[in-house]
């Protein structure tokens, strides 16, 4: 049964709970819950600053049953050492075979899976779906949470999207999908043009006229709650993300629940 997320859970059953601590390109995380079971994806931000967004959804960070981390670029682990030591290593890390070594774990020997691209295994109820996704880092994967019948997916860094990827979205009640850049702004933008090829490549980051594309054609139109997150500092603007959305999932008749994920503040705690 679907819960309202803009309203306080009042006694019912807690299925799933789904937040977006930061997106954008100075951190990333997300959270992924049930009742018995609690999952960080990437540690993008600085213990603290981690520590301190917790406690505004009111969660702590002391008892998490998993960091599960996307790829090796700082904007998703630059405090991925610090929570290890923080908690004595006690957390389980999982982090993709090539993923592993392109990180600096600076002796540091924190419990880590390590997990194939594309394979699928359960953290306490939750079952994790691994996919690979575009992106010019190692092995960069994308994850799609299944629990109680409820599916949470998570498609970040990715350069456009194949075919694999959209059927992995399928199904989602709640998705978190990149809508990086403007590309009019983006052509006009500070970045040097080595850059701007990099972003506007197959392995760089999808722009707001290809996420609204899908929107208007493949997005499914059971997805409860869309969150458009990763978004450029320099070369994008919220609101622009917001109208296109919203522009393209009324093309398509679609009610579902729109937000933009901020870099400084998490967004509201999505019940499932």
């Amino acid at each position: 049964m679907l819960i309202d997320a803009t309203k306080e859970h009042q006694g019912d059953p807690l299925i799933v709970k789904f937040c977006v601590l930061a997106s954008g390109s100075s951190g990333n995380v997300a959270f992924v819950a049930t009742n018995r079971t609690r999952i960080l994806v990437d540690a993008g931000l600085s213990f603290k600053e981690l520590q301190r967004r917790l406690s505004i959804i009111g969660e702590s960070a002391d008892c998490f049953d998993a960091i599960l981390v996307t790829h090796e670029h700082c904007d998703h682990v630059s405090g991925l050492l610090r929570w290890a030591r923080k908690f004595k290593l006690k957390t389980p890390i999982y982090v993709s075979r090539l993923t592993y070594s392109c990180i600096d774990w600076e002796g540091c020997q924190p419990p880590v899976e390590r997990f194939q691209a594309g394979t699928d295994w359960t953290i306490g109820d939750i079952k994790v779906e691994s996919f690979t996704i575009p992106h010019d880092a190692i092995d960069p994967v994308g994850f799609r949470f299944c629990a109680e019948g409820v599916k949470v997916g998570v498609a970040t860094d990715l350069g456009y999207m194949p075919e694999s990827i959209k059927y992995r979205l399928q199904g989602c009640q709640a998705l978190l999908l990149e809508s990086n850049h403007d590309i009019e702004m983006l052509k006009v933008g500070p970045y040097p043009w080595v850059v701007k090829q990099r972003v506007m490549g197959r392995n760089g980051h999808l722009s707001n006229h290809v996420v609204c594309d899908f929107l208007e054609s493949e997005f499914d139109r059971a997805t409860h709650t869309l969150v458009l997150g990763h978004l450029s500092e320099h070369n994008n603007h919220p609101e622009i993300v917001r109208m296109g959305a919203a522009q393209a999932l009324e093309q398509r008749g679609l009610a579902t629940q729109l937000v933009v994920a901020e870099q400084k503040n998490p967004t509201e705690v999505f019940r499932f």
